[in-house]
């Protein structure tokens, strides 16, 4: 079955495999996420570097393993097909369309709590100081942590605790400091640009979910995943995915993917193009 594997995509999953070990080994399974991961441009820890570095990073050894699993049912024969070249430029644009998505989603939701405590006059470098707290307890960022860390903040800047809480900006600031706090790995909006290519090139294909053995056709199975990743950005619901999945990233290296096919499918294929 090896011998199936072109080499982009071979390459690719090597890559992919070798960050992973990275993470767990280098650091105390922390340096690498600091390093590599995607984090709010806002962020003291955000270097430009993770713009590209993110897509070849992982959460978990399952994070890895389907991410990969899907890179050789459906890069290998895209990768066929476009060859090596368009094939790479194909899925780093999609790993960045995914972050463009994203990141508009995080500034939409920074900036409309950043709105809820405008009125507060707070100094930009407390606020920083606030939204930069680390709350963290393993997976989770806790309301309680983050109240123990702005304490000797707001003493420090002499502002009083009791405004905040009056003025309820503290569900604003704890969003805020959620943002700052979350990083984005992972080539999942790289993979989902493939599997739009792959659905653009063989609408009939017939495609299954592991846990939903029922063949459904490309054209039909991608954009009700699409569908699915739309609803679970917009309404915190997910169904397929952990909870902290970046569903937006999801959907921009979905339409990113579909851009790019289409435009070389009106210019470049002209003499080969698909049905």
């Amino acid at each position: 079955m090896m011998n199936r594997l072109t080499d982009t995509v071979k390459h690719l999953i090597i890559i992919n495999v070798v960050m992973f070990i990275g993470t767990l080994t280098v650091g105390g399974g922390k340096l690498f996420y600091e390093w590599f991961a995607m984090y709010f441009p806002k962020s003291d820890i955000f270097q430009p570097w993770q713009i590209f570095t993110h897509m070849f990073m992982h959460g978990s050894f399952g994070h890895l393993f389907f991410n990969m699993f899907a890179l050789f049912m459906f890069g290998v024969a895209v990768e066929q097909y476009l060859g090596s070249k368009k094939f790479l430029f194909l899925y780093i644009s999609a790993g960045l369309g995914a972050v463009l998505f994203q990141l508009g989603y995080y500034y939409y939701d920074f900036y409309s709590a950043y709105q809820s405590i405008v009125d507060l006059n707070m100094s930009d470098e407390l606020l920083h100081k606030i939204v930069s707290i680390n709350a963290r307890e393993g997976n989770f960022i806790k309301p309680d942590l983050l109240i123990k860390g702005m304490e000797p903040l707001l003493s420090e800047y002499a502002v009083n605790p009791a405004l905040i809480m009056e003025n309820n900006a503290f569900p604003s600031l704890f969003d805020m400091n959620v943002i700052m706090s979350s990083y984005m790995v992972g080539a999942s909006g790289c993979i989902m640009g493939i599997l739009v290519a792959f659905g653009m090139m063989n609408p009939n294909a017939e495609l299954m979910l592991i846990f939903l053995p029922i063949p459904i056709k490309a054209k039909y199975f991608i954009p009700g995943i699409i569908i699915l990743d739309l609803i679970s950005a917009i309404s915190g619901q997910s169904f397929f995915s952990p909870s902290n999945t970046a569903y937006m990233a999801h959907i921009g290296g979905a339409v990113t993917g579909f851009v790019i096919m289409w435009y070389w499918r009106k210019t470049q294929f002209n003499k080969n193009r698909w049905n």
